[in-house]
């Protein structure tokens, strides 16, 4: 009996027994747009939300294609939680520092001055209460987030000038991403909240006195070494910062269990991914800016003390003023004072000494 026959004589029941299959409607296509924050040239940064979309096609069979799109083609460097909360995009890649002008918690989501190192950010959102704390506080905004990369602790910045002591921040005009412009404020300096991609020709043009982004690798890219040779150590204001992936709640919750799954696993690749990237590439990055002029240079104990008593000063503020702040950051504290006491014992010390070897 040929399968024709057995399609008109049998039933679905006879089909299944003749072991032929019947035929299934294949499942439509689903296209996402991804706006991110940043702009192409920064294969590290913008490279996490391009990792993630590969990821989430080849997880699919390709069923499942998001596009990225570079800060300015969709929506402004900025506009992200806009887009993503409107629904004018299904997903947004960014930092939500970036956003501290709608509620100052949004910068516990990347990195507050003397928070969190990558390491412990990551382990408070996947194994402490971080990410229930935050998907709490992004429903209000119609958004889901999951964590989209760490750039490791930053660099301090470009300089036109040496910072000898605080007095040497006083009316600085920095370029300074999202909060830590609050606390530079305090010491006197005057943050500047400029996109990776128009920071350039600000301090060429002299619009700036200094500025920060990320360390060696995307400041190389990005130039600043030509027009300003001062490089300090460390970011004390970025210890670990980490990026997100915002998805729009309604696409989110149309998806399939098995997308959700998806987007889940090809943001936590994402996440490592870009950590990776760092790690590797920042090394011959500052090799390469010293042969160039760069002079690394630590930030003064004196600064580096000011700065640290008045980040605590406008925490205190912050949880007298701001209930969503105070809860999530009770959290967070205590889980960094654990952290640090821990890393004390480990990571520290075998850091310090591996530093000091000859190797």
């Amino acid at each position: 009996m040929d399968r024709r026959s057995i399609l008109k004589h049998a039933g679905i029941a006879g089909v299944l027994a003749a072991g032929a299959a019947p035929a299934v409607h294949a499942q439509a296509a689903i296209r996402w747009r991804l706006a991110s924050s940043f702009p192409k040239a920064l294969d590290t940064i913008y490279g996490a939300a391009e990792v993630f979309a590969e990821k989430v096609s080849a997880m699919s069979g390709g069923k499942f294609v998001v596009s990225v799109h570079p800060a300015g083609e969709l929506m402004p460097a900025f506009g992200i939680v806009d887009g993503v909360q409107q629904g004018t995009v299904e997903a947004g890649h960014t930092a939500p520092y970036y956003y501290f002008g709608k509620d100052d918690t949004f910068a516990m989501g990347t990195a507050i001055p003397f928070g969190l190192n990558s390491r412990q950010l990551t382990a408070w959102y996947f194994d402490g209460n971080g990410m229930k704390l935050f998907r709490e506080f992004y429903d209000k905004y119609n958004i889901i987030n999951f964590p989209g990369g760490n750039t490791g602790a930053q660099m301090g910045g470009w300089y036109r000038k040496e910072v000898k002591t605080v007095a040497d921040i006083k009316g600085l005009k920095m370029r300074i991403g999202g909060f830590a412009g609050k606390v530079l404020t305090r010491m006197g300096g005057v943050p500047q909240n400029i996109p990776g991609g128009e920071i350039y020709q600000a301090l060429e043009k002299g619009t700036i006195d200094a500025t920060e982004w990320v360390g060696p690798y995307d400041d190389e890219k990005l130039g600043f070494f030509k027009v300003a040779k001062n490089y300090y150590y460390p970011g004390w204001w970025e210890g670990g910062a980490q990026l997100d992936f915002y998805i729009n709640k309604a696409a989110f919750n149309a998806l399939s269990k098995e997308n959700q799954a998806i987007v889940e696993a090809a943001t936590a690749y994402a996440h490592t991914e870009m950590q990776a990237r760092y790690d590797a590439r920042n090394p011959q990055a500052i090799k390469r800016l010293v042969a160039n002029g760069a002079k690394v240079l630590p930030f003064p104990k004196a600064v580096m003390d000011e700065a640290f008593k008045q980040s605590m000063s406008l925490y205190t503020e912050l949880n007298d003023t701001n209930p969503a702040w105070k809860k999530i950051y009770a959290d967070y504290s205590a889980f960094r004072k654990d952290a640090n006491v821990w890393f004390r014992f480990t990571e520290a010390n075998f850091d310090s000494f591996m530093q000091r070897q000859k190797l």
